[in-house]
């Protein structure tokens, strides 16, 4: 029986590379997707030195076109996505009131745009099988907002609830979605060592238990 396939969207040193790690480890094969190519080889090749088959494909997670030519390049080249693990964002500061709505607007295409666009490229297949699972990072800036950090707590607020209202929609078909939401700075050898946030996603992953997690 072939691997399964864990695709992350925003790979990254933090979280996103340590979830990559820890599923990779449990036997499946990683995908990692970022906008950066010499960032990406880097990240692939920690992965495969650890063991883990991986593999690297650039996209912008704020462009729907980018990333939809990116999941089609990894059901061409891969197979079916098993799991998704959606870890993409735009944390830039600011108040409200510095805000223009083209600013917004642009992070939000990252922040809940390319979530449910990633999403999207994948539950048509998990449908067909009945199974599969779709993860998100979120923070708890999505129930606590910061006004210093306006559009990241507006963003993180609209992914949640795009989270929460799909695993409604598809948990009768046999899909699972769930949600990260961290409650603080993500920083190794802290109470947020991204190791340790990556055990929460495999215990999500596995259990199927409850469809947000607060860490």
């Amino acid at each position: 029986m072939s691997k399964k396939l864990a695709v992350i969207v925003g790979a990254g040193p933090g979280v996103g590379n340590h979830v990559a790690k820890k599923f990779g480890l449990n036997g499946f094969r990683i995908i990692l997707i970022s906008r950066s190519l010499n960032s990406l080889n880097t990240y692939v090749d920690a992965l495969r030195s650890e063991g883990i088959e991986a593999y690297g494909i650039t996209a912008d997670a704020g462009s729907a076109e980018s990333l939809e030519q990116a999941f089609d390049q990894i059901k061409q080249s891969y197979g079916v996505t098993d799991v998704l693990v959606y870890n993409a964002v735009t944390r830039v500061g600011g108040k409200p009131t510095t805000l223009t709505p083209e600013v917004l607007l642009n992070n939000l295409s990252v922040d809940v745009g390319g979530a449910l666009t990633s999403a999207l490229q994948v539950i048509p297949d998990q449908r067909k099988r009945k199974e599969g699972t779709i993860l998100f990072t979120g923070g708890s800036i999505a129930m606590h907002p910061s006004p210093d950090y306006s559009s990241l707590s507006i963003g993180k607020a609209a992914m949640r609830n795009l989270a929460l209202t799909l695993a409604a929609e598809l948990a009768p078909e046999g899909i699972f979605v769930g949600t990260v939401t961290i409650s603080g700075v993500v920083q190794a050898v802290t109470d947020y060592d991204p190791e340790q946030i990556a055990n929460v996603y495999w215990d999500l992953f596995e259990k199927r238990d409850q469809h947000e997690v607060i860490y």
